[in-house]
């Protein structure tokens, strides 16, 4: 379980963008942190995963404090985190990139799984180079898809994995989440405005200005969400 308190944020140049935000993400449940652009969504993300270090309060990740770890110290404690914009790596093949993920060779018949789960054909993407000839989208579902390749995550953070995603493979990628919210030993949580993944929350956390504005069980949360958005004051989407 990851356990945040009282975390507060500042960079450097300019005014806090965190402040002082409780919240917990529980193993064995999909937590989807939502709220406006601009409120702090990302900011929490990078902090949890250690790219940023926080000003103020704590991280623990199943009891153990990571609050000094940095993001390499952290990704071998058993963080996981896909970007909202992804990075390109040229002259490393989309099997080196799945192989770099999980610590070691992978059988053919394993790639093939994790890439169908991003909706990727593996004859057409298992040689390819990781490089500018990818579009948006197809960075973002390799990378996705060597998040899935790790084998030793605690926790698993998708930045608004729906970001240059098609229709067909986000469905595929609801279906993901789905799974990987089964697994007991992964606590996963996702950035995200988008009302599918909001509908298969475990829980919801609304993150306004910097601060938790509202946080509980999904069935609970998003009937509000629904109410608010009818009437203007809280709206899930184009907004958001």
């Amino acid at each position: 379980m990851l356990t945040l308190k009282n975390v507060c944020w500042k960079p450097e140049d300019g005014e806090a963008v965190l402040r002082g935000i409780d919240l917990q993400v529980q193993t064995g449940k999909l937590t989807v942190v939502t709220g406006p652009n601009g409120g702090g969504k990302t900011s929490l993300a990078k902090v949890i995963a250690g790219l940023n270090q926080i000003t103020e309060g704590s991280i623990l990740l199943d009891g153990i404090d990571i609050t000094d770890m940095d993001i390499t110290e952290r990704a071998k404690f058993g963080i996981s985190y896909a970007f909202q914009q992804p990075v390109r790596f040229k002259g490393i093949t989309v099997r080196d990139l799945l192989e770099l993920a999980s610590g070691g060779q992978m059988k053919e018949e394993t790639i093939c799984e994790i890439l169908a789960k991003v909706g990727l054909c593996t004859k057409d993407y298992i040689d390819r180079e990781v490089n500018a000839s990818l579009s948006g989208g197809e960075i973002k579902r390799i990378e996705i898809a060597t998040v899935l390749a790790r084998r030793n995550s605690r926790l698993i953070i998708f930045d608004e994995p729906e970001a240059g995603i098609d229709l067909w493979s986000f469905s595929g990628l609801i279906d993901t989440f789905g799974e990987l919210k089964k697994d007991s030993d992964k606590a996963l949580l996702v950035i995200s405005h988008q009302e599918r993944l909001l509908e298969i929350a475990d829980e919801i956390a609304v993150i306004v200005d910097g601060k938790v504005r509202i946080s509980g069980p999904g069935k609970e949360i998003m009937p509000q969400l629904m109410e608010g958005e009818k009437s203007g004051a809280c709206p899930i989407g184009k907004e958001w």
